[in-house]
């Protein structure tokens, strides 16, 4: 996503979790507006770094974040699992519903601190409070409070970029290796491997060697059009989590950080 693009403002920021029982919030459409003096609200990646609940603060995973939509959806993780949900944010306040989530046990996040964030993301109305240095509060009628900040950019090389577009039901995904100089991953189906020159914006991208299954039409699609980003040129464009490439011949690939 570009950074000079428009981005719709408040002054509230939002955050979205899992529960079962969110259809009591409310359903409307999200708010494009601004209210007084704006901040950037959709197209950020918002990190989770505390909850506080019950008077106890809770230090949240690296992993945990959230991400707003133009389209007022949210998506993100409470750390382990990923959340999908509605966000209506009118009046200054945020409110959710909606919500899907994996539901995969993990080694390194505790389930009690998702359990937590996700009750306390879904006490709302959410009042939130704009933080020096870009951060927000959003804090809930009982008093809990979730702290955010701007995610950073990731990292191009060491990161596991999963593809998004084209799609390829999450199968394909590219690192970059910078000691090796090269990129490798999946295409989909295939294995891949190449070299990768990253200089200037631009990484330039040899021959790929992959394996040879075949899959389901599907995923043969989506490996012809990332093949065709090899032996040749491209633009890439790092934006928090989200990684976009963009071939001389007028492809494009979008792909977001992996938990």
């Amino acid at each position: 996503m570009d950074r000079n693009r428009q981005r719709t403002t408040l002054t509230v920021a939002a955050a979205a979790a899992l529960v079962p029982l969110l259809a009591a919030c409310g359903s409307r459409p999200a708010d494009s507006g601004s209210a007084g003096p704006g901040r950037p609200l959709t197209g950020i990646d918002w990190s989770v770094d505390s909850v506080t609940a019950g008077g106890t603060t809770h230090r949240a995973p690296d992993s945990a974040h959230v991400r707003i939509g133009e389209d007022g959806t949210a998506e993100g993780s409470l750390g382990c699992n990923r959340f999908t949900a509605r966000a209506d944010l009118s009046d200054g306040r945020i409110r959710l519903s909606e919500a899907t989530s994996t539901d995969m046990a993990c080694e390194n996040t505790s389930a009690d601190f998702e359990r937590t964030l996700s009750r306390t993301l879904t006490e709302g109305p959410l009042t939130p409070r704009a933080e020096d240095g870009g951060g927000l509060t959003l804090t809930t009628p009982a008093g809990d409070t979730v702290r955010l900040s701007q995610g950073r950019d990731a990292p191009l090389h060491g990161t596991g970029w999963t593809v998004t577009t084209p799609a390829g039901q999450g199968r394909a995904h590219l690192t970059f290796d910078p000691d090796e100089g090269t990129v490798g991953g999946s295409l989909g189906c295939n294995r891949v491997r190449a070299e990768a020159t990253v200089r200037d914006g631009h990484i330039t991208l040899g021959r790929a060697s992959t394996t040879r299954m075949m899959c389901e039409d599907s995923l043969m699609d989506t490996e012809k059009r990332l093949l065709s980003l090899f032996d040749g040129r491209v633009a890439y464009r790092v934006d928090q989590r989200n990684l976009t490439l963009t071939s001389e011949n007028g492809t494009v690939v979008r792909a977001v950080a992996a938990e």
